[in-house]
This record gives structure tokens, sequence and C-alpha cells, in this order.
């Protein structure tokens, strides 16, 4: 599998690795499937996380490739939750809705548990990460974004964005500049998705929820 760290070509003055690329373009296909709300867009997920599990173990990065193993256990989570058939609309497309502001709450109060114990963790462990706070954010900032998107909530989108404003330059500082440029991509798509999601939940004519915009 070294391939895979090997470099594919230079852009802009980056070395851009074939890992960082196949892994992050098949990732941001799974979120243009997730803005379509395509069942799709779970097992491309997955996908793209066994890629880029494969680069970071290969690599020898055993807090990315950690990474990578929750993000495909949540992508299982997603396929088995959007395919029960729940939560759809009339013409059996997954229905979308914003959060109550008790899930707000705990998702909220997760996302900042969990940064601080995985933080804690590569603090303890320095071999697992080259930056413990934003490696523990986007790490933590991932799951509650895919788990939102599971659930067919909007916040979904801004909790992607969320970790783009992170992890654009992180991903710069350590080598991985494909990931950076996608990241950038990531924010155009996360935008009209929201906006797409958001028109959708609007449309459902489903009663709004507490914490919903009116």
């Amino acid at each position: 599998m070294n391939w895979l760290n090997s470099e594919a070509f230079v852009l802009f003055d980056q070395h851009i690795k074939w890992s960082d690329m196949i892994g992050n373009v098949i990732g941001l296909i799974a979120l243009a499937l997730g803005w379509r709300r395509s069942i799709g867009s779970w097992p491309v997920q997955f996908l793209s996380g066994v890629i880029l599990f494969a680069a970071f173990a290969t690599a020898h990065l055993s807090g990315s490739a950690g990474k990578q193993v929750v993000v495909m256990i949540v992508a299982v989570y997603g396929w088995w939750q959007w395919n029960r058939g729940k939560g759809q609309t009339a013409d059996g497309s997954i229905a979308v809705r914003f959060a109550t502001w008790r899930e707000r709450g705990y998702m909220l109060g997760a996302a900042a548990v969990g940064t601080v114990g995985v933080a804690g963790l590569f603090f303890a462990y320095p071999s697992l990460s080259w930056d413990p706070w934003p490696d523990a954010y986007i790490f933590v900032g991932t799951i509650v974004a895919m788990y939102a998107q599971a659930r067919g909530m909007v916040e979904f989108w801004f909790a992607w964005l969320l970790v783009d404003l992170v992890g654009v330059p992180l991903n710069f500082a350590n080598g991985f500049a494909f990931s950076g440029f996608v990241y950038v991509l990531y924010g155009a798509l996360v935008l009209w998705g929201m906006r797409d999601w958001w028109l959708r939940s609007r449309k459902a004519g489903q009663p709004v929820l507490e914490g919903a915009p009116a």
C-alpha cells in the first residue's frame, strides 16, 4: 500500500499524495450525495474511510487512521438509519428537519466533552497527533456532523462548516495539501447543501420544532 503515500503531482508548489487525493475526492462525492439525500452517501463515505485508513496506517499516523475507523463505523450507522425507512417523506425520500434545542445541546455538549477527551488522549500519547487540539476538534466534529446527517438534521451542515474552518489550515500545515483544497470545496458544497436542506425542512409541512427558526 506504499504507493498510496507516493506523490501524484505538484500543484501550486504543494506535493499531492495519491491517498490524499483519492480518499478526499471520494469523500467529496459522499458529501454531494448527502446533499441529494441519497443513501449511497454512506457506502461511498465508508470507501473513503477505507482508503484514508490504509494510507494513514501505512504512514504510521495512528490518530488519523483511528479517525477513519470511527468514520466507517458512523457510516454503517448512517446507512442503517436511512435504510430503516423511518423519517421519510411521502415520495420515499429522506425527510430533513431542524434539531430541537435539546438535541442541539446534547450535540454541543458531546462535541465539547469529546474534544477535551480526545485531546487529552493525544497529549498523553504524542505519537497519535502532531496538533492535539485541532486534530481532536476535527475528529469529534466529523463524528457529530455524520451523526446529525444520519438523523436528517439540518445542523449537519453547520457542523461540517465548523470542521472546515479548522481543517483547511491544519491540512496545509501537515502536508496534506489536497485535503486543504478539498476542504475549500467542502465549504462551498456545505453552503449549497445547507440552503437546500433548510428549504426542504420548511417545505415539508411539518410543525416547526423547538429551537427551529420561524
